[in-house]
Order: C-alpha cells, then structure tokens, then sequence
C-alpha cells in the first residue's frame, strides 16, 4: 500500500468511528459558503485537525470541519472551507480531502468557490455554472508517482465538469429564476490579486472568472472518476481596465450578500439528483 493510500485509510477509518451517514455527494464550500453546511440534517461535525493527516484552513471565512448528514435527503459529507495553495500547503495536501471524501463513498463532487469576474457582461453578485478551466496555479496536483489504485496516470480533463450536471444545475436555476451565468474559471497560486496585465493575459486566453482555488480539487476528483459540478459566485469584478484595490473583506461582503441564492441553487441541485 502506498504511503497516500494508507493516510487516506487513517483519515477514512477517524471519519467513519465519529458515526454518520455514508456519503454520495461531496460538497467544498468556498468564501462566504460555509452556512450551507449548518443545514445539513443529523449532522456530525469533525473539526479538521481531530482528522489525521487533514490539511487546517487558515483563512478567514473557513471554518474548517467536515461535516456529515443529509441534505435535501441526500447523503453529504460536506467541506465547511477549504484549505488553499496560497496557504503553504502542497498540492497533495490541498487535495487530500477529496481523496477521503472518496474513501468514504462520495461519487459526486460539488465544488463552490468565490471568483472575480473577467466577462465584462458579468456582475459581482452573478453566479457562474463552471464549464471548463485554464489551470494557472503552475502546478498539477497530479504531479510526482501515480496511485494506479485510485486513477490513470494521464487522465483525461476533456468534460472535467459533467455535462449532464452542468443540465441539471441550468434546469434548476431556470425553475427558481436565477440567472445563471456560464463560463471558464481560471486558477492563479496566489495570494496576491492579479495585475492589469495578467487580467488583460486572462481574458485573451479565454477566461470568464479568475480564483485561486477549485481546480486541484476538480482535477483529482476526476482522476478518481468522480462527477463533479462546479459553480462560482462572482464577488468581483476583475476588468483590467477598471482596476480596483480589492480587498478580502470586500470579497466576504459580496458572497455573503449573494449565499442565499447560492445556497438555494445548490439545495435545488441535490433535490434533482435524489
């Protein structure tokens, strides 16, 4: 057994003895987000740090526990913040939590992030259905020797967000009346915020929201033949010809306003899927 399987297995096995339902759906709650997981019905909360080899969220925003139980009837175990790159972790380490979720039975994987905005039609409030991605971070979570147990050694990324989820969440946003924009989510290391250039350099490439997390996490969840939905909320706008000195708490503000709608959304979503 590899090293990875076997951290994955302690992490598994602490998991499992705190009690709970068995997971089908994964849920990574970005800035902002995390309230949806006080929603959560029959829950059990397990603090990251009481799981072994769990990476600790640093950010403020990010409560960081794991908690599990249901959710419009469906079995969750969902991540109330996440830890980020940015934060000094590896990129095994940022993903480590996906590998477990997995481990305990998760299929699906639906990822949530705060991003700002490069599509001039866009709006800071807008949430984004994500279609695909340009990784900008610099590095493959993938990187270094392959777990043949767990996925290929060269996955394919083609429909990295399944398209049959990507129908799913645009019926329910139909239904409840949300505009739902559509796009592609770039990933930069961070945490600095981008300059007018590389926004300028963003948006030629094709890109319609810039973060700093989400796609390790998608990455590795794919690898392992997960499903995954992802959806940004657009906390900002990021025009390199309107620059604007962001700040984080400016950030906070616009998620928490739009986390309603968001949680709404999401809470649609998984009553589809039952």
């Amino acid at each position: 057994m590899s090293d990875l399987l076997k951290r994955m297995e302690e992490a598994r096995a602490a998991v499992a003895a705190r009690g709970g339902v068995t997971p089908k759906i994964g849920l990574i709650l970005g800035s902002g987000l995390g309230d949806l997981a006080d929603q959560v019905e029959d829950a059990v909360r397990i603090p990251y740090k009481e799981i072994p080899h769990f990476p600790i969220s640093t950010v403020p925003g990010h409560a960081g526990q794991l908690v599990i139980g249901r959710l419009e009837g469906q079995p969750v175990v969902a991540m109330q913040g996440r830890v980020h790159f940015y934060e000094g972790y590896t990129m095994e380490q940022v993903t480590f939590p996906v590998r477990v979720m997995h481990a305990l039975g998760v299929e699906t994987l639906i990822v949530t992030c705060a991003a700002g905005g490069l599509n001039p039609s866009f709006s800071a409030g807008d949430l984004m259905l994500i279609v695909d991605h340009i990784n900008m971070m610099g590095q493959d979570p993938l990187r270094g020797p392959n777990a043949d147990e767990l996925g290929p050694r060269f996955p394919a990324m083609v429909d990295a967000y399944t398209p049959e989820l990507r129908q799913v969440a645009l019926a329910v946003a139909a239904e409840m009346g949300i505009s739902l924009r559509q796009g592609v989510y770039s990933p930069i290391s961070g945490p600095c915020y981008n300059t007018s250039a590389e926004l300028r350099m963003l948006q030629r490439l094709g890109s319609d929201a810039v973060g700093m997390s989400t796609v390790p996490e998608v990455v590795v969840a794919r690898h392992m033949g997960m499903r995954v939905l992802g959806i940004a909320c657009i906390t900002d706008m990021a025009l390199p010809d309107q620059p604007v000195h962001l700040t984080h708490e400016q950030v906070m503000e616009v998620a928490n306003r739009t986390k309603p709608l968001f949680q709404n959304l999401v809470r649609g979503v998984l009553r589809r899927l039952s």
